[in-house]
């Protein structure tokens, strides 16, 4: 068939694109914003890409047209499909429809940890000798691509809880249909989509009600909200992951005699089944990585071969990556865009660390940050850090003051410059955005190392 993709760069429909390319299909698409790295891993694989939503795209006219959730009514390529009577559908519906059917599906839903425990999950798969399907959406540090079909059984996939599409506003999880499920966490988030905290859980509880009765439902047992989730009703096997779980952990001291996360003991039924040592901190990786021995044991993985597959287990793109160290200062990229993403990560840093400085600078980029919907935590969420940089735009409909350790900006460069005349040697500087924060990263590694190298 020849598929073309409306939204194609996103990580998601890009994935979508790889997938369809793998299976056969001749693939097009086009996106507002086609640019790297997705434009470039989608033009090797031989995919023709459009700038923009002319109807001059529909030449020659595809067999069928999937339409991204970033797409709405109004849009020029929309309403042209919608007036040919194009055959359309969703990324979602065509994936279930065309390769999820036949597979075992490894699905992983929550707030927080998705990417990271997906590609966890993957990894131990891959190690163990399979070569497993997934969808991932994030670049996967031990993997060449976020995406593939792979071979029979097993699709590994991100389970998002974001709307399907303009004409689908079920979340995308609830077509996956998963034999095995992790339940990460639940707390309110896409205040752009979601009214409150009953409206996601509403659509958690439909994705249950998908799972069958041979499958697997693996739960936070500590996060109430997926209790309550769970007592709207559940028709598969359950197992608990947490401090009352029936999955445990215990975890070890750092060489500083902290408990960050880098060392810790796999506990299942009250059974010592062995000791994961890996680059990871932070107790949030702590439990998705015990997230992904128990799915991955579900699948007939041995927790020994799951546990040595994690001691190999290297970060996906954007989460606590090291992008630099040089003159004892070390910058990392993080994706936190919720205030317990932010407080877990730092938390996991400071244990590490020690009493080292924490610089932590934050864009608030997601629609839900930029409703205001976090304002009162957010504050809370840096109070690891020694110093914090805040970029705000003055458009925006709320502000934070500054304050001693607090300095709020709407100026990219300015916080650049601050930065690098408020750093020393030493210091672990953060730098947390879900988007590109005006290649800030670039630009303040250039600049410190400017500064270090013509001091020395």
């Amino acid at each position: 068939m020849h598929i073309h993709i409306l939204g194609i760069c996103g990580t998601f429909m890009g994935g979508i694109a790889a997938i369809a390319k793998e299976l056969g299909h001749k693939v097009t698409g086009s996106d507002q914003n086609v640019y790297p790295p997705m434009s470039t891993q989608l033009e090797k694989l031989g995919i023709t890409l459009t700038q923009g939503w002319s109807p001059e795209q529909f030449n020659p006219v595809p067999d069928i047209v999937i339409i991204g959730n970033a797409m709405s009514r109004g849009n020029e390529a929309v309403e042209y499909v919608l007036s040919r009577k194009l055959p359309y559908t969703s990324g979602p519906e065509w994936l279930k429809n065309n390769l999820l059917q036949n597979r075992w599906v490894l699905a992983v839903a929550g707030t927080h940890g998705k990417t990271t425990t997906t590609s966890m999950l993957t990894w131990i798969l891959s190690d163990a000798g399979f070569n497993p399907g997934y969808l991932i959406g994030g670049v996967p540090g031990n993997l060449d691509l976020s995406a593939t079909a792979g071979i029979d059984p097993f699709f590994v996939i991100e389970a998002d809880e974001y709307d399907t599409a303009f004409f689908d506003k079920r979340s995308k999880f609830v077509h996956y249909l998963p034999n095995t499920l992790v339940l990460n966490n639940l707390e309110f988030d896409h205040a752009d989509i979601f009214d409150d905290l009953d409206a996601i859980k509403r659509q958690f509880h439909h994705m249950i009600r998908t799972v069958p009765n041979n499958g697997l439902i693996l739960n936070n047992a500590d996060d109430v909200n997926i209790t309550e989730t769970l007592e709207l009703g559940c028709w598969t096997k359950t197992q608990s992951v947490g401090q009352q779980g029936d999955w445990q952990v215990n975890l070890l001291d750092n060489k500083l005699g902290n408990q960050d996360g880098s060392a810790f003991e796999v506990i299942l039924n009250q059974q010592n089944l062995g000791t994961v040592n890996w680059d990871m901190t932070g107790l949030h990786n702590v439990y998705n990585g015990l997230m992904a021995i128990a799915a991955a044991r579900h699948a007939g993985i041995d927790v020994q071969v799951a546990i040595q597959a994690l001691n190999q287990f290297k970060t996906p793109k954007r989460r606590m990556e090291q992008i630099y160290a040089q003159h004892d200062i070390h910058v990392y990229d993080d994706f936190a865009h919720h205030p317990t993403a932010i407080t877990t990560t730092l938390q996991g840093l400071r244990s590490k660390v020690g009493d080292a400085r924490i610089i932590a600078i934050l864009e608030p980029r997601s629609n839900t940050m930029k409703m205001g919907v976090h304002k009162n935590t957010l504050v809370e969420s840096w109070q690891q850090a020694d110093k914090t940089f805040v970029y705000q735009d003055q458009q925006q409909s709320w502000q934070l003051p500054s304050g001693l350790n607090l300095t709020v900006c709407d100026d990219i460069e300015l916080i650049v410059s601050q930065v690098v005349d408020f750093v020393c040697p030493n210091d672990h500087i953060v730098i947390m955005s879900n988007g590109g924060f005006g290649g800030i990263h670039v630009k303040l590694t250039n600049a410190i190392n400017n500064k270090f190298t013509n001091i020395s």
